[in-house]
């Protein structure tokens, strides 16, 4: 090890206490008493989470003498001055089942560097060791991560094995999430560069072959998207190889980015099995989560707003363009499925009519711009509660709306002669493919419209204003027209409603969000209250709820009585004719709409 870098040492060590032990050498402490501190957030996700709550002790010392460390701030601590090398131990609980944190138990390991490497201020700019050491209860467990491997140094790891890795500084330490077990493992190449696919779970009969060939068709569809001349991946600038870790459990779902690789949940039913050529729609949303994450590696890891060029991960960073970063890769994703030749146009207009129901179901999408939620996420979008469909709308959903119809919009008003993609390749070259190669640099907060003129010669300044900064709908029925798509709307379920989400448990029936202005509102419902009886009969879950309103008809005028804490409430319900909230897509053949066949 060089004198000018840090040394991270990491181990497992009670895996039923779910338990990581970290120590940390700062050969050249700062004299004047070295300050440390874990991030407060990890970034793709826009919350503080203050990860320093699970520190549960930490002690220093130096040349074998203790050295005073104290807590000064959530985040921070500060080391008594020392002269020679500073040695701190410390022990993070780890028990967060997320792609966000960090998990420990018999079966594996997992963590993010954002929860367990505290920085050593003044010193972020230097070289990083980290020994990752087998647990005593697991020797035989074995390490998936793309941080390079410490090559020349004496205790350098074998690819897969512990022993020593080394990131080039502090913010390139923890962007690359460390996975130890015994997990399946495929691996595959995509236009020259190699991929690994790491599943921890119990997932019997897994079919690791398609999944790997479905996934290459993907990163190869991506790749050359970005770099159509050379099909240069974009993080050799990292690691020599791109990893996708998943954890596969009964009902979970979701992603965070890194710039060489990705942290996944799924459910175990989504995954494909041997011998079954239905994978069924479960997979296609899983290839949908890998084409969003790996999409990320160029727009969010490269591609980012000056607000995160560089992060400032002690605070909130507020910016109003994750409707581009989040929203443009929710419309990509599953339009790179289809470019790839994973779904068919019928599938890729289903999901797409997915999302648009989704996004007019909520009222919040009148009151809340997709710029100003991308500024309230880290206070509305990542805490919501029973209002937030009708005060909210995401960046993620509208976002690809709004991508989706300035696609649209660009080809229309060029031809045909340009479209978003040129939009994005303009962005990567500019501000994305050397990003982690010199200073960093992000796009202003201003700058979308004239990139947009620049790209494509389209003047995009209505349109943002309208549906970006606005909070008008995107006019998707208007702008598909002239590809022969039409858009109507259909009825969900013919059933008589409440408006209103609910919850059964334990033989009750509950009321989780009450929609603006639907029967429930009307009637003076709200979330929380638990449904007792309807028309003089019980309600025991949302099955029998359902089945008494089968018994009657729009316009009826029904008692409702409910529990609202612990007070018995009676209201009084019109029953209204269900409202049509489900989108359709379909292609126009010969004059008459036919089953749809793609997305131009």
């Amino acid at each position: 090890m060089k004198n000018e870098s840090i040394l991270y040492a990491l181990v497992p060590h009670d895996l039923a206490g779910h338990r990581l032990r970290i120590t940390l050498t700062v050969l050249n402490p700062d004299p004047q008493g070295q300050v440390l501190s874990l991030p407060a957030w990890i970034p793709g996700s826009y919350l503080i989470r203050d990860f320093a709550r699970q520190v549960e002790s930490i002690r220093a010392e130096s040349q074998g003498r203790p050295v005073e460390i104290r807590k000064t701030g959530n985040h921070s601590w500060r080391c008594a001055p020392c002269k020679g090398p500073l040695v701190v131990e410390y022990v993070v609980y780890a028990w967060d089942l997320s792609v966000r944190s960090a998990h420990v138990d018999e079966a594996h390991a997992f963590f993010n560097g954002t929860s367990v490497f505290l920085a050593v201020h003044g010193q972020e700019h230097l070289p990083c060791h980290l020994l990752l050491q087998a647990p005593q209860e697991a020797p035989h467990w074995t390490v998936h991560t793309s941080l390079p491997e410490a090559s020349g140094h004496p205790q350098c790891a074998e690819r897969h094995g512990f022993g020593m890795y080394l990131a080039p500084d502090y913010d390139a330490l923890i962007d690359h999430p460390v996975e130890m077990g015994t997990p399946q493992v495929v691996s595959f190449e995509a236009c020259g560069a190699h991929h690994e696919m790491v599943f921890t779970g119990v997932v019997p009969n897994l079919d690791l072959e398609r999944i790997a060939d479905d996934t290459r068709r993907i990163c190869e569809a991506q790749i050359a998207f970005f770099e159509p001349e050379t099909r240069a991946v974009p993080f050799l600038d990292s690691s020599d190889r791109y990893v996708f870790m998943t954890l596969v459990t009964g009902d979970g779902y979701g992603g965070l980015e890194h710039r060489a690789s990705t942290a996944l949940m799924c459910s175990r039913s989504d995954l494909p099995s041997k011998g079954r050529a239905d994978a069924g729609e479960g997979y296609e949303n899983f290839l949908g989560l890998v084409s969003h994450e790996y999409f990320h590696t160029w727009n969010v890891k490269r591609i980012k707003p000056a607000a995160f060029a560089p992060y400032k991960l002690t605070r909130e960073n507020h910016t109003e363009l994750l409707w581009v970063f989040e929203g443009f890769t929710s419309y990509y994703d599953d339009l790179m499925l289809l470019r790839a030749g994973l779904i068919d146009e019928p599938a890729y207009l289903k999901r797409l009519a997915r999302s648009i129901s989704m996004v007019h179901r909520g009222a919040g999408r009148l009151k809340q711009s997709v710029a100003e939620s991308s500024f309230d996420a880290w206070t509305r979008f990542y805490k919501q509660d029973e209002n937030s469909p009708n005060a909210l709308v995401s960046y993620y959903t509208k976002g690809s709306l709004v991508a989706a119809g300035l696609d649209l919009a660009i080809r229309q008003a060029t031809g045909d002669t340009h479209s978003l993609d040129d939009v994005m390749r303009l962005m990567w070259e500019r501000y994305g493919r050397d990003f982690y190669r010199g200073k960093p640099v992000g796009i202003e907060e201003d700058a979308m419209a004239e990139l947009i003129l620049e790209a494509t010669g389209f003047d995009a300044s209505d349109y943002l204003a309208r549906h970006a900064y606005g909070r008008e709908d995107v006019p998707l029925a208007e702008l598909l027209a002239p590809h022969g798509i039409t858009l109507s709307w259909k009825l969900a379920k013919n059933e008589l409603g409440l408006d209103a989400r609910l919850r059964s448990s334990q033989n009750q029936c509950s009321i989780a969000t009450v929609y603006e202005d639907g029967v429930a509102h009307r009637a003076g419902l709200s979330a929380g209250d638990v449904i007792v009886a309807i028309a003089g009969l019980r309600v025991q879950d949302e099955k029998s709820l359902q089945s008494i309103l089968n018994r009657h008809r729009a316009g009826d005028r029904l008692p409702i009585h409910v529990f609202r804490r612990d007070e018995l409430r009676q209201f009084e319900l019109e029953l209204v004719e269900p409202a049509a909230t489900d989108c359709e897509l379909q292609r126009v053949t010969n004059g008459e709409s036919d089953d749809v066949h793609g997305h131009e």
